[in-house]
C-alpha cells in the first residue's frame, strides 16, 4: 500500500464522474427477474431494462428445469471441458442449438463475451483480414485485438463503406477475409443488413460472422435469429450468441458453425480450454427453453405486439426514438446528465430503466434504453407510458410542450 497516489488518483476520477453526472449507479433488486421486480427498498417497480425478451428469466417453468438438472447433474464440475467437465447435458444442448440455428456444430462457453473473445485468434493470423462494424459489441472488439489479423472497420451498417474495406483487404492480398457484425446493435436496436452483407461476402470471397445475443429466440418468423429475419439461414459461417438474454437469462454463450470451425475452437480457443464448464443446471434449463420456443411462437409474437404498441405510443407522447421494429427502444435525450436525471425520476415513479451516455454511446447521443418483454402486460406498459409523460413534462423535454 505504498503508492497512495494510485488510490487518490482513482478516487479523483470517480468524483469527476459523479460531478459530471456520468457515474453509473447499480439498482439493487431483491426479487427474481421479471416484468415487475422488488427493489432493495421494498418498492415494486415495472422493469423496462432487462434483456428478458421472452420473459423466461424468472419463469417458473425455466427454474423448474434448472432445478431438475441441478438434481441430476449436480451444482458444478470443478473442471474444464476437455479434462472431466463434459456431461451429456452439454452435448445435448450443443446439438439442440445447432438444430435451432441451422448449423453443423456448436461449442458452449461460460459467457458470450468469452465466445467472441475466443473465436478469432485460433482461426485467423497476420495473413488474414477481419472487417468489423464500427458499432460492434465490446467483446468482438476485444476478441479482434487478441488476433494478429489485419483490422478493417466500416461505418455502422454502411454497405458502401463495407465494400470499400473489402476492396482494401483484397488489394492487400489477404488470404482469408471475414465480415463481422452484431445481428442487432444493442444500443440502437438496429438490425444488420445481412442479406446485403452476404451478397458482398460472396462477391469478394469473404466469410461472415454475426453476434446474435440480441436476436436468438425471437428475431425472425420462428425466432431463429437475424439470419432468419433477413432470409440468409445457412449462409452465415459463424454465429455467436448468449444464453443470458432471451434464452433463459442466466449466463453462458456459444459459437456455432461448420464442424471444422467448432472442432478447431475446441482444440485452441483459450476461454474454452481454461474456463470452468458451464453449470449443468443452466445447460438443462436452456434445453427446456429451446424445446419450448421451438414448439410455439406465442412468446415471440407477444413480444413483437408489445414492441409495436410501445413504439407507437412513446412517439405520440412526444419523445424521439430510434426507428425500427426491435424490442430495444432507445428514447433519445441527447444530454448525459438529463438522461441520468430522467432515469432517476422514473425510478421514483416506479419504473426501472437506465441512462446510457458516452463512451457507451456516441457523444451527444445520450438516452434511456427501454427493453420490451413478452412478460409485460398492456396495463404495465400504459403505466410506464404515463410515467414517461410525467417525467418528460417535469424536465421540459417533450417535443409537443
Amino acid at each position: 500500500m505504498s503508492d497512495q497516489a494510485f488510490y487518490s488518483g482513482l478516487q479523483s476520477k470517480l468524483e469527476t464522474l459523479r460531478t459530471e453526472g456520468l457515474f453509473k449507479p447499480e439498482r439493487v433488486i431483491a426479487s427474481r427477474q421479471g416484468s415487475e421486480v422488488v427493489s432493495q427498498d421494498g418498492r415494486t417497480l415495472i422493469n423496462m431494462c432487462a434483456n428478458n425478451y421472452l420473459g423466461l428469466s424468472g419463469d417458473r417453468e425455466t427454474s423448474d428445469a434448472a432445478a431438475a438438472a441441478l438434481e441430476k447433474y449436480g451444482y458444478g464440475l470443478s473442471s474444464v471441458r476437455f479434462i472431466c467437465g463434459t456431461q451429456t447435458v452439454h452435448k445435448e444442448l450443443e446439438q439442440k442449438l445447432s438444430e435451432f440455428l441451422g448449423t453443423e456444430d456448436t461449442i458452449l462457453y461460460a459467457a458470450a463475451f468469452d465466445a467472441n473473445g475466443g473465436v478469432f485468434e485460433p482461426l485467423f493470423d497476420e495473413n488474414d483480414a477481419i472487417i468489423s462494424d464500427a458499432l460492434n459489441h465490446a467483446s468482438i472488439i476485444d476478441g479482434v485485438r487478441l488476433c494478429k489479423a489485419a483490422r478493417y472497420r466500416y461505418a455502422n451498417n454502411d454497405m458502401a463503406d463495407l465494400e470499400k474495406q473489402l476492396v482494401a483487404a483484397t488489394e492487400a492480398g489477404k488470404r482469408h477475409k471475414i465480415i463481422v457484425t452484431d445481428g442487432v446493435f444493442s444500443m440502437d436496436g438496429t438490425i444488420a443488413q445481412l442479406d446485403k452483407i452476404v451478397a458482398l461476402a460472396e462477391k469478394y470471397g469473404a466469410l461472415t460472422m454475426i453476434d446474435e445475443s440480441h436476436a436468438s429466440g425471437f428475431m425472425g418468423k420462428t425466432g431463429r435469429g437475424t439470419h432468419e429475419h433477413c432470409g440468409v439461414i445457412g449462409k452465415i459461417d459463424i454465429i455467436t450468441g448468449t444464453l443470458g438474454k432471451a434464452l433463459g437469462g442466466a449466463m453462458g454463450g456459444f459459437t456455432s458453425g461448420r464442424k471444422e470451425v467448432i472442432e478447431t475452437l475446441r482444440q485452441k480457443s483459450r476461454p474454452y480450454l481454461f474456463s470452468n464448464t458451464l453449470a449443468p443446471m443452466i445447460a438443462g434449463a436452456s434445453l427446456a427453453v429451446l424445446d419450448r420456443i421451438s414448439k410455439s411462437t406465442e412468446l415471440r409474437d407477444r413480444l413483437m405486439d408489445n414492441t409495436a404498441y410501445f413504439r407507437k405510443e412513446i412517439e405520440r407522447i412526444g419523445f424521439t426514438i430510434k426507428p425500427g421494429t426491435h424490442p430495444v427502444v432507445p428514447v433519445m435525450l441527447f444530454d448525459a446528465p438529463i438522461a441520468q436525471k430522467f432515469a432517476a425520476r422514473m425510478f421514483e415513479l416506479g419504473v426501472l430503466l437506465s441512462g446510457f451516455f458516452y463512451p457507451v454511446v456516441p457523444m451527444g447521443q445520450a438516452r434511456v434504453r427501454v427493453q420490451l418483454s413478452a412478460a409485460h402486460t398492456r396495463e404495465q406498459l400504459d403505466t410506464v407510458l404515463k410515467a414517461f409523460e410525467q417525467a418528460g413534462k417535469e424536465l421540459g423535454i417533450l417535443k409537443n410542450q
